[in-house]
């Protein structure tokens, strides 16, 4: 059943519906980077943030494909005043320690970047362990930034 009808007729947006859910391999990378970009748009995020958020998302997803199996789920929603992004996947999993501090390659650490770019765009950022499901492993990335 739909939500209530917003006063221009149209059906209200769900509270926890979410606004983007895909699941994603290196080939649908691009893909997923415009449909990001339409989503931020579309909810009032604006640039030069709307570019820093949607690279953030490209980075972890990227990270998703490389480090953990070739693909991912990506699920983007509004929780409240801010856009949130959670991105899933079926690797070995890890821990926000091992995000670097300091920029990679200025602490020695020859990989982590998109990482580090993610946890300093973000105003918020968390890292946690799929749900152990039917002895599922992996990662589930969250970053979310304050909408206008």
């Amino acid at each position: 059943m739909p939500g209530p009808a917003s006063p221009a007729g149209v059906p209200a947006e769900e509270p926890d519906r979410p606004l983007l859910r895909r699941r994603f391999t290196a080939r649908l990378l691009p893909q997923l980077r415009l449909l990001v970009e339409e989503c931020a748009a579309r909810e009032g995020l604006r640039e030069p943030r709307r570019g820093e958020f949607v690279l953030a998302v490209d980075e972890v997803a990227g990270n998703a494909v490389e480090h953990a199996g070739g693909a991912g789920r990506l699920e983007l929603r509004r929780v409240g005043d801010e856009l949130e992004c959670r991105i899933s996947d079926s690797g070995p999993g890890f821990s926000e320690a091992v995000i670097p501090e300091l920029l990679p390659g200025l602490d020695g650490a020859p990989k982590g970047r998109g990482l580090w770019l993610a946890r300093l765009v973000a105003d918020r950022f968390a890292v946690s362990a799929t749900a152990p499901e039917a002895g599922a492993t992996g990662a589930v990335v969250t970053l979310a930034v304050r909408l206008p």
